[in-house]
């Protein structure tokens, strides 16, 4: 299982100084307070609050000197440093939206392929007793109509069968539609009147 990454404890308090300093609870110029009293009211030791004051004297929202304390140095820029954290969180949650609509999509996906192949093989039994259930035909290495569009060589007009579907490389194209290429191995997924199986085999064997 992955580990979810957690914020150190004291980049958790730069920011919530930050969103103090953007709020106005301190001002621009003020001197807040001292790192054990910062240190008491966040309830963690005098080094994580210096490390937090360090954050954000390397931002330039408060400045910092011996003998004077921590001073208020700019409410812009505490602003600018929310704002990035806010866009990282939006985009943490963009990141798990995608992820999760992936694993939606995968899944119609395998449903969909589930029930196309039900149809199939229903139809398959289906074959001599329905005449609108699809038959099958490859196109063999000698086919003259290989790199050819359906349109191109007039499949309807020739054998009055409409091609439903083609199995390609394990997969199944649905309605290719009639510019879609005739290629060597495909098996075309027919439907037509009882003659029609006859003249596909013919016409495809020219």
């Amino acid at each position: 299982m992955q580990q979810r990454v957690q914020m150190p404890t004291y980049e958790k308090i730069a920011i919530d100084i930050a969103n103090r300093i953007y709020g106005g609870k301190f001002k621009v110029g003020e001197r807040i307070h001292g790192r054990s009293t910062l240190a008491s009211e966040y309830n963690v030791s005098p080094e994580t609050v210096r490390r937090a004051i360090k954050i954000l004297e390397d931002v330039e929202i408060v400045q910092s000197a011996k003998g004077s304390g921590v001073i208020i140095a700019s409410r812009e820029n505490a602003f600018k440093y929310i704002s990035r954290f806010s866009q990282l969180e939006s985009i943490k949650d963009l990141e798990k939206q995608t992820k999760a609509l992936i694993k939606e999509r995968e899944k119609l996906d395998e449903q969909l392929f589930e029930t196309v192949h039900k149809i199939l093989d229903y139809a398959g039994k289906l074959r001599h007793t329905n005449p609108i259930a699809p038959f099958e035909v490859e196109i063999v290495p000698t086919c003259s109509h290989i790199g050819k569009t359906i349109s191109e060589v007039k499949f309807w007009q020739n054998t009055g069968g409409t091609v439903i579907g083609i199995k390609r490389n394990h997969e199944l194209i649905i309605s290719p539609g009639p510019y879609v290429l005739m290629l060597e191995g495909d098996i075309l997924l027919i439907i037509g009147n009882e003659q029609t199986y006859e003249r596909v085999r013919h016409f495809l064997a020219e």
